[in-house]
């Protein structure tokens, strides 16, 4: 699922570095854009918005005020502060604050909050929902067909010209949708984009070599671009060292 996010900024160069890293973000989408809290709570209410990038020192309202009016609200989203004063931190994490940015902040540190984000929203999506249970699996259409994937089968999504392959442990599927779309559909908890053409299945990671994951008989290459926050993801709590 993707995620609809609004930045609040007022300055334009800091909207501008923040809506091209959500563009390079495949489970996000930017559902628009404000210099103030004001305008801001009227893109709050047109839509449903999930993720709010919010900076601190605006003119007439802050974001710290902005946040404790709003407070308690229905559908409130997540908050990722985006500020250069690295002293209010203690007062957005009081206000249950996903992350605190402190600019100017690289990719990596941005792609590190988001994630934390995402997690936060699927943790609340499931306990909202208990009685529906959770899917194992979703259909694809290939050729004339819909072919149905489990996703415990699913090892590994590559994107190549016009289209993506879905490389599963009995078949590969050639199916004229974008790496964007599928991820957005996988569950987040087992499923992350590793590089800019690979999305790889956690559960199916035999082992890491360098920059390479090993799945199967496949190697799949770990970009720079998606490296640190990728290792943070795979092996979190999940190395057991020698004491």
């Amino acid at each position: 699922m993707l995620l609809k996010a609004v930045i609040v900024d007022d300055e334009p160069v800091a909207r501008k570095v923040i809506k091209e890293y959500i563009e390079d973000i495949e489970y996000l989408e930017l559902a628009g854009m404000a210099e103030n809290p004001l305008k801001a709570d009227v893109l709050l209410r047109e839509g449903q918005v999930h993720l709010l990038f919010l900076d601190i020192n605006m003119p007439k309202l802050s974001g710290i005020e902005f946040l404790r009016a709003s407070a308690g609200g229905s559908h409130q989203p997540m908050v990722i502060i985006t500020t250069a004063y690295a002293e209010y931190a203690l007062d957005g994490f009081e206000l249950d604050v996903v992350d605190y940015l402190v600019k100017p902040f690289s990719f990596e540190r941005f792609l590190k909050a988001c994630n934390k984000a995402r997690s936060k929203f699927n943790e609340r999506f499931v306990a909202e929902r208990p009685a529906e249970g959770r899917p194992d699996h979703f259909f694809v259409k290939c050729g004339s067909s819909l072919e149905k994937v489990l996703y415990a089968e699913l090892e590994y999504v590559e994107a190549l010209t016009n289209y993506i392959v879905l490389h599963t442990t009995s078949r590969q599927l050639i199916v004229y949708l974008t790496l964007k779309g599928v991820l957005g559909h996988l569950p987040a908890d087992r499923f992350i984009k590793v590089h800019k053409s690979f999305i790889v299945n956690k559960d199916r990671i035999r082992s890491i070599r360098g920059n390479t994951l090993q799945l199967g008989v496949a190697e799949i290459p770990v970009s720079q671009h998606y490296f640190e926050a990728a290792m943070l993801e795979i092996l979190k709590d999940r190395v057991i060292k020698r004491e």
